[in-house]
């Protein structure tokens, strides 16, 4: 079953993930072309914080579209409880 899911991060999230599969494609290029290891990690780094920023923002985008739907017109004790979820997953 899949169920489309278009939102607003969406294309931001696809910028991310592009940026990420080309830091990914020149730490490949790197190693084949026996560049030093810190130059490696420090494009590995790259791509481990480009995948961690897309992964955070379809989080937060899910929070922010999917859960706000269904939270809608909850008691003030259920709301509280999902925006303070929010608020936590800024340290994913």
């Amino acid at each position: 079953m899949t169920d489309k899911h278009l939102h607003t991060a969406h294309p931001d999230v696809v910028k991310r993930l592009k940026r990420a599969h080309g830091h990914l494609q020149n730490v490949i290029a790197m190693i084949e072309a026996e560049r030093a290891c810190v130059d490696v990690a420090q494009q590995l780094h790259a791509v481990e914080r480009a995948i961690s920023a897309a992964k955070k923002l379809v989080i937060h985008d899910h929070l922010d579209h999917c859960l706000e739907e269904v939270v809608g017109a909850s008691p003030a004790a259920i709301r509280s409880s999902v925006a303070e979820f929010k608020d936590i997953t800024k340290y994913l």
